[in-house]
């Protein structure tokens, strides 16, 4: 008789220096993490953090926003990081830049999520979220008749009232 399998062991939480547990969802940590040891960078708990935030965020949002939330939170983050850990996260594929203008960049988590459109009111400085499911049957014939395989897609219309 064979001895038994061992029970899968759980991993165990993860917490910031302070012992603050983190929600983290395993795979968008995973391709960061990834994506870092590609470059030669760490996993540190700051990125933890910034990740975390965002996740917990799930709306579009500005480096500052998240940096004021953050600090409201008790946590402690430099804007450089902050701004680096952006750019990984992008470059990742786990966040997608939205540009409100030439001076205003607005992110979103893109990982594992349906693509969806923003409707941006420059007038007003809003941006609306717009599902058009028919964007996406357009994107994939236009690959299929390239050879190609979509990965995402980004629609954005720029508006003002009247």
């Amino acid at each position: 008789m064979a001895p038994p399998t061992p029970a899968r062991a759980e991993p165990p939480p993860v917490s910031d220096d302070d012992g603050v547990p983190m929600k983290l969802i395993e795979p968008l940590c995973a391709v960061f993490r990834r994506k870092l040891k590609s470059e030669g960078l760490k996993y540190t708990a700051e990125r933890a953090r910034i990740l975390d935030a965002i996740i917990r965020r799930d709306d579009i949002f500005q480096a500052d926003q998240l940096m004021r939330a953050m600090k409201e939170q008790g946590f402690r983050v430099s804007k450089a990081t902050v701004y680096r850990t952006i750019k990984l996260l992008q470059e990742a594929g786990i966040l997608q830049q939205l540009l409100f203008d030439a001076e205003q960049s607005h992110y979103q988590l893109a990982y594992a999520r349906a693509a969806t459109g923003v409707v941006v009111e420059t007038d007003a400085e809003r941006i609306t979220p717009v599902d058009v499911p028919e964007l996406e049957a357009i994107r994939d014939a236009i690959c299929r008749k390239m050879g190609l395989t979509p990965h995402g897609h980004r629609f954005v219309i720029y508006a003002t009232k009247g």
